[in-house]
C-alpha cells in the first residue's frame, strides 16, 4: 500500500516581507529533484500506467484553474493517485516565497528556487484587471548599463515551470485564483528571447485551453532586440505584444547604453520588428528609458519619430528609477514633457508609464539586489559583477 504523502513541505511559504529574509528549506530534499507539475505540457501531465485520461484533465483543472498547492487538495482525485502524483511530481519549483506590497497597491515578489538562486515577479491589479510581470532567467546576461538586474550578473535561464509558476505564485499569494490574472508580461529579470524555448513552452502553457487559456493578445514579451529571435517569434503562430526596448533611436547612443548594440544595429532590428508586425497584425511596444543628459534631448525624440514613421507602434517613456552606483540619474518632468510632447507632435502614440512599487524595490532587480546584500548572492557569482541599471518593469 503506498503511503500517503506529506506534500504540505513541498508548498512554498508566501510570507510578508521584513528586514530579515525569508527563512528557506520548505522544499524537502528528495523533492527538489523531482520535476515541476508545471514543466509539462498541459495536455500531457503524468499520470500511472492505467487512470483514464479524463484524470489529466482533472489535475489540470487543479492546477490551473483552481491553483492548488497541494496534491492532498485534489478530493475528486483517487487518494492512490494523489499519493503516486506526490511521489513522481511536484507542485510549486520555489523553496521559498517573499512577498514585498506597496503602497501604490502592486506587490513585488522574490522566489527563491530550489538551488538557492532568486528571481522575482511583480503583481499589478488595475481598474478591471491583473496584471502579472513574470522573469525568464536569475540575472540577465544582457548587461545593459542602468539595469539593475545587469548589476546582480547572470545566474541562469528560467525553465517553463519556474516561468509558469512565478503566475501561479503569485495568484495564491494574492489569493485569486490563477484564471482571475487576465494579463501576463514576460518583461522582469532576464531577456525572454535568450532563453528562447522555454519562454515560448511557458507562453503555450498559458494559452493552452488545458491550463489558463488566456489570449495571447493579453501576453507582452520584451526583448532588448535580437533581430533572428525577432523574425523566429513572427513564425511561431503566437500572435504576442511584442516590447522593443529601445532606449535609443541611434546606433551611437544605444551602445553606450545596450552592450547587445554593439551586434545588432537599429536598422536590422526595426526590419525584425516590421517583419513581425506583417507576419502577426500586432502593434509593437516600444520601451523608451529616459536617462538625463543622455537620450532625452528633442533631437532623439524627432530621430524617434522618424524610426518609427510607418509602424503601428506605441511608445512607453519610462522615467529612470534611481538605484544607488547607476551612474545614471532621472530625467525631470520638464525635460520628459518636452520629449513626449515632440513624439505626439510627429503623431506618435505616447504614453508615459511610471515604475510601479518604487517602495518595495522598486524596478525589478532592484529587489534582488537589495537582498542579495542581507542573504547571500541571488546569482551564481553575482558579487563579482558590477552593476547597471533599471529593469524593463
Amino acid at each position: 500500500m503506498i503511503a500517503q504523502p506529506r506534500t504540505r513541505r513541498a508548498t512554498p511559504r508566501v510570507r510578508e516581507a521584513t528586514a530579515a529574509p525569508e527563512d528557506r528549506g520548505t522544499l524537502t530534499a528528495m523533492s527538489r529533484t523531482l520535476p515541476s507539475v508545471y514543466d509539462l505540457a498541459p495536455e500531457a501531465l503524468w499520470l500511472p500506467d492505467g487512470e483514464p485520461g479524463y484524470r489529466r484533465d482533472q489535475l489540470a483543472r487543479w492546477v490551473y484553474r483552481r491553483g492548488v498547492q497541494s496534491f492532498d487538495a485534489m478530493t475528486n482525485l483517487p487518494r492512490s493517485l494523489r499519493a503516486a502524483l506526490a511521489a513522481h511530481l511536484r507542485l510549486s519549483p520555489f523553496d521559498a516565497v517573499q512577498r514585498f506590497p506597496s503602497r501604490d497597491g502592486s506587490v513585488r515578489y522574490l522566489f527563491t528556487l530550489a538551488d538557492g538562486l532568486r528571481t522575482e515577479a511583480v503583481y499589478m491589479p488595475y481598474a478591471g484587471r491583473r496584471t502579472v510581470c513574470v522573469s525568464s532567467m536569475v540575472g540577465c546576461p544582457a548587461g545593459c548599463a542602468f539595469c539593475a538586474t545587469g548589476a546582480l550578473g547572470f545566474g541562469r535561464n528560467l525553465g517553463r515551470g519556474e516561468i509558469v509558476g512565478q503566475l501561479l505564485a503569485v495568484a495564491a499569494g494574492e489569493g485569486v485564483a490563477p484564471v482571475d490574472i487576465r494579463n501576463v508580461v514576460l518583461m522582469g529579470m532576464g531577456e525572454a528571447l535568450l532563453n528562447y524555448d522555454n519562454a515560448v513552452a511557458a507562453v503555450r502553457t498559458l494559452v493552452s485551453p488545458a491550463a489558463l487559456d488566456l489570449s495571447p493578445r493579453r501576453i507582452t514579451l520584451s526583448t532588448v532586440g535580437l533581430p533572428s529571435r525577432i523574425r523566429r517569434l513572427a513564425g511561431e503562430s503566437l500572435p504576442l505584444v511584442l516590447a522593443l526596448s529601445l532606449h535609443a533611436p541611434d546606433d551611437e547612443t544605444r551602445r553606450r547604453i545596450i552592450p547587445t548594440a554593439h551586434a545588432h544595429a537599429v536598422a536590422d532590428i526595426m526590419a525584425a520588428v516590421r517583419a513581425y508586425q506583417e507576419a502577426t497584425g500586432r502593434r509593437v511596444s516600444i520601451e523608451y528609458t529616459l536617462l538625463a543628459g543622455v537620450n532625452d534631448d528633442v533631437a532623439r525624440a524627432r530621430a524617434l519619430a522618424e524610426l518609427l514613421a510607418g509602424l503601428k507602434s506605441h511608445v512607453n517613456l519610462i522615467p529612470f528609477n534611481p538605484w544607488p552606483g547607476s551612474g545614471f540619474e532621472e530625467s525631470s518632468p520638464a525635460v520628459t514633457e518636452r520629449f513626449r510632447a515632440e513624439l505626439e507632435r510627429h503623431g506618435i502614440p505616447v504614453s508615459v508609464r511610471f515604475s510601479r512599487g518604487r517602495d518595495a524595490g522598486g524596478a525589478c532587480g532592484q529587489l534582488a539586489l537589495r537582498e542579495r546584500g542581507r542573504a547571500g548572492p541571488a546569482v551564481a557569482g553575482a558579487g563579482a559583477s558590477e552593476g547597471s541599471g533599471q529593469s524593463r518593469l
